[in-house]
């Protein structure tokens, strides 16, 4: 492989936001090299085959896609959106929310006057509610500039949004039970807790999905290739199945980074898009202020899942064009990851599949629930990825499928003869998360969100190592939005705020007008 002798920027890890942090950079000349230790690169965007069925590890569905909207706008900036192949979903029902023993389904629709009109067939009564909650949700998305494309602003308008409560305040717009169950019931989204999760989580991650909300056809890998042909375009440089094991320095500055290899590769700016927890172990804990390692160290990780992957048997199941998000019981729409043994799962969320030429039937579900990371202990000190095959033992078999089978009893009460439908069907756990996209105990969405303590878990993209960035979920928010935008708050940094926003304000200029 031919290495140049020093690159402008070095990536470590090829998450989204790693590579859109390079395409920013590679667009603006610079030189840009990405490291990915995996055989596939993309992070929570990987996807793998079983039964030739494509399942997608991280990416369910995408919101705000549509023309006009904040992550078209940023997917147009950096010229990926020709070679994607997206579906939209049910525009009157994309997620639906239901429970046990309550027959109805409640359903999310898409664009706020429809969302409106499909709540108020089940809630007549409840509609200075439902209007109000509408008008707060887009009232907290503003006070996000990135969010919304605006200039000349700090990242959030308004310190005060960080210690609202999610819970409390979508309660305090009815008093019907069901409604505010209905309304929070996709918090799977955030893994969303009643004591802690900020009202402006919920209100990033439901609005952009109100917007629109697509899935990817043939899964959310496509994102990936893309993303790494549009680098490539830019002369920037992706080597995968090179994992970092060494940052080094120079008169207090990183010089270069070490991979397992024993492959040096020299650089001006680092950015990691290895969790912040991880970065500074990889770096040296004696790099940085005890204070800084200390607070960082301080932060929770969310909640950890356990997922169901189904191959459906062909021409079985018909494919639906939504999600479900299904609780045990609605009082329980907060509370799903204090479940016992004897409860789990209280809730879950289904997604399914879709290919190019669908026929009417579903090839795939995928099924999403809690797990604590406690569970899995036992085999913590195994390591499993396809570029270092191992196994983790018989009980570590026997624990997912027990699992699995009860969580297929749970999804049969809801879409009964599913069993007689399925093929095959395979499992992942939060050890699966750890090895495969390096999060701390195989966390979901990176770092809880706490109201209590709301700018604990903010973390600027600037370490205190002068040339070293932060990017990717951790820094902001996760999903695809989240992260991208977390690309563009490190690219920044580098670039200069308003400089970059005027650059992706013009690419879309004739389109916004």
């Amino acid at each position: 492989m031919k290495y140049k002798e020093h690159y402008d920027v070095v990536i470590v890890g090829s998450g989204l936001a790693g590579l859109v942090s390079g395409i920013i950079l590679a667009k603006e000349g610079k030189s840009v090299c990405v490291l990915e230790k995996n055989n596939q690169y993309g992070g929570n965007l990987q996807t793998f085959v079983r039964n030739k069925t494509i399942f997608d590890t991280g990416v369910h569905y995408i919101g705000g896609l549509s023309e006009g909207q904040n992550l078209h706008q940023y997917f147009k900036y950096i010229d990926i959106l020709k070679g994607l192949n997206f579906h939209k979903m049910d525009e009157d029902g994309f997620d639906i929310i239901s429970f046990d023993n309550d027959p109805k389904e409640y359903r999310h629709a898409q664009g706020y006057d429809n969302f409106i009109k499909n709540l108020l067939e089940d809630f007549p009564e409840e509609e200075e509610g439902i209007r109000m909650y509408c008008e707060k949700l887009q009232e907290t998305c503003k006070k996000f500039p990135l969010y919304s494309l605006q200039k000349g602003k700090p990242y959030y308008d308004d310190a005060e949004i960080f210690q609202l409560p999610a819970k409390e305040f979508i309660n305090s717009f009815t008093k019907n039970k069901k409604l505010q169950a209905v309304l929070a019931g996709s918090n799977y989204l955030y893994a969303g807790d009643k004591n802690r999760t900020p009202f402006f989580v919920h209100a990033l991650s439901t609005n952009s999905y109100i917007q629109s909300s697509y899935r990817c056809i043939n899964g959310g890998s496509q994102i990936t290739k893309v993303l790494i042909r549009r680098l490539k375009e830019q002369n920037g440089e992706t080597y995968n199945h090179h994992e970092v094991s060494k940052f080094n320095f120079e008169d207090g500055k990183i010089c270069s980074v070490t991979t397992t290899k024993g492959i040096e590769i020299k650089g001006d700016l680092f950015i990691s898009n290895i969790e912040p927890k991880l970065t500074i172990k990889m770096v040296g804990e004696d790099k940085f202020r005890k204070s800084y390692t200390n607070r960082i160290e301080k932060i929770e990780s969310t909640i950890a899942a356990f997922t169901l992957y189904i191959v459906l048997k062909p021409n079985s199941f018909k494919y639906k064009n939504k999600n479900y998000y299904h609780f045990k019981d609605p009082n329980k729409v907060w509370d799903s990851h204090h479940y016992t043994q004897e409860s789990w799962p209280e809730g879950y969320m289904m997604s399914m599949g879709i290919k190019k030429n669908s026929n009417g039937y579903g090839d795939s579900i995928a099924v999403m629930t809690y797990m604590r990371y406690d569970e899995v202990e036992p085999w913590e000190d195994t390591f499993n990825t396809v570029a270092h095959k191992n196994e983790r033992g018989q009980t570590y078999e026997q624990f997912k499928t027990e699992k699995a089978e009860i969580l297929i009893d749970e999804l049969e009460k809801k879409f009964p003869n599913l069993r007689d439908c399925i093929e095959a069907y395979y499992t992942s756990t939060p050890l699966s998360y750890r090895d495969y996209i390096g999060s701390n105990r195989g966390s979901m969405y990176a770092y809880v969100k706490d109201v209590n303590k709301p700018l604990h878990s903010h973390l600027s993209p600037k370490t205190k190592i002068k040339n070293l960035y932060f990017t990717g979920q951790s820094l902001n928010m996760h999903g695809i939005l989240g992260v991208t935008i977390s690309a563009i708050i490190t690219c920044s940094e580098i670039l200069g705020k308003d400089y970059l926003l005027d650059k992706i304000l013009e690419s879309n200029k004739h389109e916004v007008q």
